[in-house]
C-alpha cells in the first residue's frame, strides 16, 4: 500500500530535497524502516526509545500518532504520513 510521505525542510537534506517521497507499509513503524532503508540517519531523527522523538509530530491524515497507537499506528493506501518538528518559542 502506498503511502505519501511529507519531509520537513530540515530533514530534507536526508531525502535529497525531496518534499515528498512513497513509502509501503502498514504501520507508522513500517514506513519509518522503509524510509531509514532508503535514506539513511533519518529514523534516529524520528525515533527514541521505541517511540516518536518528543520534539517530533507525526500525523497520519491530520490525526497526530500520539493520540491514536503511536509507531503502531494503521495505514491504509492513499495515507498521508506528515512529519513536523516542535515549534517552541515564548
Amino acid at each position: 500500500m502506498s503511502i505519501t510521505v511529507i519531509i520537513p525542510t530540515i530533514l530534507r537534506p536526508l531525502t535529497h530535497q525531496q518534499k515528498h517521497i512513497d513509502m509501503e507499509g502498514s504501520r507508522v513503524s513500517e514506513i519509518i524502516d522503509h524510509m531509514d532503508q532508503q535514506y539513511p540517519g533519518i529514523k534516529e531523527k524520528l525515533v527514541a526509545n521505541g517511540n516518536a522523538h518528543r520534539f517530533i509530530n507525526i500525523y497520519v491524515n491530520d490525526n497526530d500518532i500520539r493520540f491514536q497507537d503511536g509507531l503502531a499506528t494503521s495505514l491504509r493506501d492513499g495515507d498521508v504520513l506528515t512529519i513536523l518538528p516542535a515549534v517552541a518559542g515564548g
